[in-house]
């Protein structure tokens, strides 16, 4: 299994419990249009990111990133 499926995996199992709604998630799912996840949830979700990864995803970069396959690439950069 390649690091990025495993970040990949881990991510997914970070959003499960903000994913209220049960959306199958997928490299193109959407953090706001499919999640339909608030700005404050977008923060904790965040938060446990970066614990999880010891990582700092700037506001920047939190405005770039709208699906869950740019997250992934992103961790797997700020982790190299």
């Amino acid at each position: 299994m390649s690091d990025r499926q495993q970040t990949f995996d881990k991510v997914a199992e970070l959003i499960e419990p903000f994913n209220k709604k049960g959306v199958s998630l997928s490299e193109s799912t959407t953090f706001q249009g499919d999640l339909e996840w608030d700005s404050l949830t977008v923060m904790d979700f965040v938060a446990a990111i970066e614990d999880e990864f010891d990582i700092l995803i700037t506001m920047n970069m939190q405005a770039e990133i709208e699906t869950v396959g740019q997250l992934v690439d992103a961790v797997e950069k700020l982790k190299a």
